[in-house]
């Protein structure tokens, strides 16, 4: 499971004046908030009245990714950010607003390999004749419809615009979160290979993307599984990847290009990159232990060297000077032992930057 907070929508469907739905968004999210802490969840509540979408008023087709319109662009940003959501939606002639319909058909791939659970309200019904529409068109979306659901009968509910207190009803909300929850981790990484710049691995399944800071949490671990063994090959504890804190990862993953290896939403290797002048850094090569053997390293760096930039005449990086697997791994592709300044208990390795264009051409 990752580390990262999960970022669920609490999406308020009605935009008729004097509807129930901020009603039922204000119970929901007290209802839930505990539990919503425990599970380090972020509870975004959304009404559509508020986001003033038109009908669907764009040229080009939502798979298209294309958007003239502000208002379509600022709803893009909003459901690409969120990791599941919680529809809160009555139920109109047997189905559910136009608005909601709406508000979904504005967009396509923000809305993939997301969970949505609902809470419905109505009266013969309780709304629940409205989700199995929505569950119809979410599904198209590639979205995946949780088989936990509140439905609330308004008669038996509701009293002066307030829902009366009910414990099996938060009970019941509280199994909609935890579900969402569960999902939404499992999907993870299907969401994250659906991304713009993730790109196939070497292994089957496995994925990259770049790194952001809100990976600190997951680079954190690797490194601190994979540096012990260089702390002991090298007789030293006084190696940076072993000591510093989430926030320290997090400040350098802004300032660099990292690239992580992914498979089944568990970071496998990473590898980062820079320009100093006129010298292309590679730096913290790892791999996890267990997944080392099959030609993960290689593969990081060659993608690492394949991104060097016009201009870069050399091509750096460095290694525990006892560490010698290492320093075979680097010299059979191409690097050479420099006489440049290195950390301490460290060596410098470098290699000629035209060396890649040859090989290209």
């Amino acid at each position: 499971m990752s580390t990262k907070k999960l970022r669920v929508i609490v999406l308020t469907a009605s935009t008729r004046p004097g509807a129930l739905g901020p009603a039922v968004s204000r119970w929901l999210t007290d209802a839930v908030a505990a539990r919503a802490a425990e599970l380090d969840v972020e509870l975004v509540p959304l009404a559509l009245g508020d986001l003033n979408l038109p009908f669907l008023d764009e040229e080009e087709h939502p798979s298209s990714g294309l958007y003239r319109h502000e208002h379509t662009r600022r709803w893009s940003t909003i459901v690409d950010a969120a990791d599941g959501f919680i529809a809160l939606t009555p139920e109109y002639n047997y189905g559910m607003p136009a608005t909601l319909k709406n508000a979904l058909d504005y967009l396509s791939a923000e809305w993939a390999w997301k969970p949505i659970g609902f809470v419905s309200y109505g009266n013969t019904s309780a709304g629940t004749r409205a989700v199995q529409h929505a569950k119809q068109v979410v599904t198209t979306l590639r979205m995946v419809p949780l088989g936990a659901t509140v439905a609330i009968r308004i008669g038996d509910a509701v009293e002066e615009g307030h829902l009366r207190p009910d414990p099996a009803r938060d009970a019941a909300a509280i199994a909609v979160l935890d579900e969402l929850v569960r999902v939404a981790n499992a999907l993870r990484p299907m969401r994250e290979r659906a991304r713009p710049g993730s790109g196939p691995g070497p292994i089957p399944g496995s994925y990259i993307r770049t790194l952001t800071p809100d990976d600190a949490p997951e680079v954190t671990v690797l490194q601190r599984g994979c540096w012990v063994e260089e702390a002991i090959v090298n007789g030293s504890l006084d190696i940076p990847a072993l000591h510093e804190s989430v926030d320290e990862v997090r400040e350098w993953l802004a300032a660099w290009h990292t690239t992580g290896l992914w498979l089944d939403g568990r970071l496998l290797g990473m590898v980062r990159t820079r320009r100093v002048e006129d010298a292309w850094d590679i730096g913290r090569l790892a791999v996890v232990p267990d997944q080392r053997g099959r030609g993960l390293g290689r593969w990081l760096l060659r993608a690492a060297e394949a991104a060097a930039e016009p201009g870069c005449g050399r091509i750096l990086l460095f290694t525990g000077a006892k560490s010698l697997q290492n320093i075979a791994l680097y010299e059979s592709e191409g690097f050479r032992i420099s006489t440049a300044a290195a950390p301490e208990g460290a060596v410098s390795l470098v290699k000629d930057a035209r060396l890649l264009a040859e090989v290209g051409d």
